[in-house]
């Protein structure tokens, strides 16, 4: 079913007692994609099918092998109930079904993600009017096993008084020889932004930080599995090496300053004790401050790569622009105008500068590693002030008194921690437009990166191109949807891309598409009943590990984390102050 949405009370969702300290909001409920088909010939002559606007799946989608069953949606202003015909290449019998469709509706809400600074899922006009059918998973298990081979054809006919035809539309869709293969990890967020006694706003009130949740989802089964809840304090971005071994996540330390980070082995059932933090933020003389996010660990799980503010930056506010905004859909803008790469050696507990990515006439952020852990893909901009002295607050995501900043998309050789020049990636570079969070392919073919007006990642107006590794004419994605698309990951086996966006709903929801091996993309795929109809999905990442490869992640040092960021322990990240080894 739409997650959101629900066709019938047997298909509900489970209400969550979750939710998370997200930096995602959104804009209005807005309008489904769909595609209107021509009319089509009546079996009269003389009268011709009124065409039937059918929003999903879009003609040409591709199902990932073993998904659960989609709800299919459709406007007719015509027919009262309609036939449902699915016919195969391989001229197999056709599934054929009469159904009188049943309305879309809102779906369970979080009680306890209700709140005066945020208004539950509504129904637009056009979802309003849309009828949906989901087929039973006998019947989808029928549907998948004879459309890999060729495409199936779904038709759908209106009729009026149960005899004459009046409306008529069809898509084809297929279902792809490519498993999905691996288990998405995201986090599952409230958007409650909350406003202080002294008026300062935030993007989620510390008393309502335990509703952060973390869940692990198998597409094939119908809900997610939550593995962590309940965090005292605020963790923010994931990370897994390549090989699905370690799991790295960012921790808030005291006073909000990004100063914890966990690196522990992936385990059925996971902890995270002191021995496993890292102190960014403690005895630092390269950067003393880490800003951005997304800290990625190397394929080999012996490096984490992040962001710091560089050695003459002395506070996290002088380093990045970021508003909060009492607005649920879009409640945060946040991007990084100063900054240097950095990598953390867990081999000799050292902190080091990644030369050709530490130059502080620029901000260098959103480093991600190539799959053999040779090359360093990350977004680069000339630094500035993030706060001009005199200019005016922005008041609402894309107000024209952000900061403005476009980055351009570079490649450096990891060459060992010791760096090298980097080279300005053609097609994301000098377009007018802000290029950033690339993600490259497990073939290191492709690199898959965000591209909108100003800052990066969660924009309204994000969407995802596709390029070369080595770089060339960048291609936007088909599978993109109207509003915001971001928060990308190439599954293990490199063929299907999972992403978040608001098309349906304020409340963020993740999608799929296929990528073949020439780069080409199909429609999005909803993920069905990922949360709540009033909670959002955020920073999806494919974990290769089996589909129940993580049970529970307990973070029994997340209620000390003031005292761990003060401690000295031995974990403790030093630098060596050139950056050079």
């Amino acid at each position: 079913m739409v997650p959101g949405f629900k066709s019938s009370p047997s298909r509900r969702l489970r209400v969550v007692a979750a939710a998370v300290v997200s930096l995602l909001g959104a804009v209005s409920l807005c309008t489904l994609p769909h595609r209107v088909a021509p009319a089509y010939a009546a079996s009269n002559a003389s009268q011709t099918l009124l065409p039937i606007s059918i929003d999903y799946p879009e003609s040409g989608s591709i199902f990932p092998p073993g998904i659960t069953p989609p709800t299919f949606l459709w406007r007719d202003a015509a027919g009262v109930s309609w036939t449902i015909d699915i016919s195969f290449a391989d001229g197999a019998q056709p599934v054929h079904v009469t159904t009188k469709g049943e309305r879309m509706h809102i779906g369970e809400i979080d009680p306890q993600t209700v709140s005066d600074s945020n208004q539950p899922p509504k129904l637009n006009a056009q979802q309003a009017a849309t009828w949906t059918w989901t087929p039973d998973a006998k019947v989808w298990s029928e549907i998948q096993a004879r459309s890999v081979t060729g495409p199936a054809t779904f038709t759908i006919t209106g009729y009026r008084d149960g005899q004459a035809a009046w409306s008529q539309s069809r898509v084809t869709f297929t279902t792809s020889k490519d498993e999905v293969g691996a288990p998405i990890f995201y986090r599952d967020v409230p958007l409650m932004p909350s406003a202080g006694v002294n008026g300062v706003v935030s993007p989620l009130a510390t008393s309502s930080i335990p509703l952060i949740h973390w869940r692990l989802r198998d597409i094939r089964k119908p809900e997610s599995h939550t593995v962590l809840k309940d965090m005292p304090t605020c963790a923010n971005c994931h990370s897994f090496s390549a090989d699905g071994k370690t799991f790295g996540m960012d921790i808030d330390g005291p006073a909000n300053d990004k100063g914890l980070y966990a690196v522990v082995p992936v385990q059925k059932h996971m902890k995270v004790a002191s021995k496993d933090m890292l102190h960014w933020n403690t005895e630092g003389s390269v950067g003393k401050v880490r800003v951005g996010f997304m800290s990625q660990v190397s394929p080999n799980s012996r490096y984490v790569l992040s962001t710091f503010a560089g050695p003459t930056v002395k506070s996290m506010m002088d380093s990045y622009f970021v508003t909060n905004f009492l607005d649920y859909r879009f409640l945060q803008v946040f991007y990084p105008t100063r900054g240097i790469l950095e990598y953390y050696d867990r081999n000799d507990g050292l902190r080091h500068a990644l030369p050709g990515a530490d130059d502080p006439k620029y901000v260098q952020t959103d480093g991600v590693w190539s799959h053999d852990g040779k090359w360093i893909v990350f977004a680069r901009a000339e630094a500035r002030d993030p706060r001009p002295k005199g200019q005016p607050a922005a008041l609402h995501a894309l107000d024209g008194n952000e900061t403005q900043i476009q980055y351009e998309l570079y490649r450096i050789p990891f060459n060992d921690g010791k760096g090298g020049t980097p080279e300005r990636i053609v097609g994301a570079s000098r377009n007018g437009m802000s290029n950033n969070f690339p993600k490259i392919s497990p073939d290191g073919k492709w690199i898959v990166f965000v591209q909108c007006k100003n800052g990066q990642l969660m924009r309204p107006d994000s969407q995802l191109y596709i390029l070369p590794f080595r770089g060339g004419a960048a291609r936007r994605l088909r599978a993109n949807t109207r509003l915001m698309n971001s928060w990308h990951s190439f599954s293990p086996n490199g063929r299907w891309l999972v992403f978040s966006s608001k098309a349906r709903s304020p409340y963020t929801q993740m999608y799929l598409t296929h990528i073949d091996a020439d780069g080409n993309d199909s429609p999005a795929i909803l993920i069905d009943n990922a949360t709540a109809a009033n909670r959002a999905v955020n920073i999806p990442e494919f974990a290769n590990i089996p589909a129940d490869g993580i049970d529970d992640i307990n973070v029994d040092v997340a209620d000390e984390a003031t005292r761990i960021a003060n401690s000295k322990a031995e974990s403790t990240p030093k630098t060596t102050g050139s950056g050079k080894r």
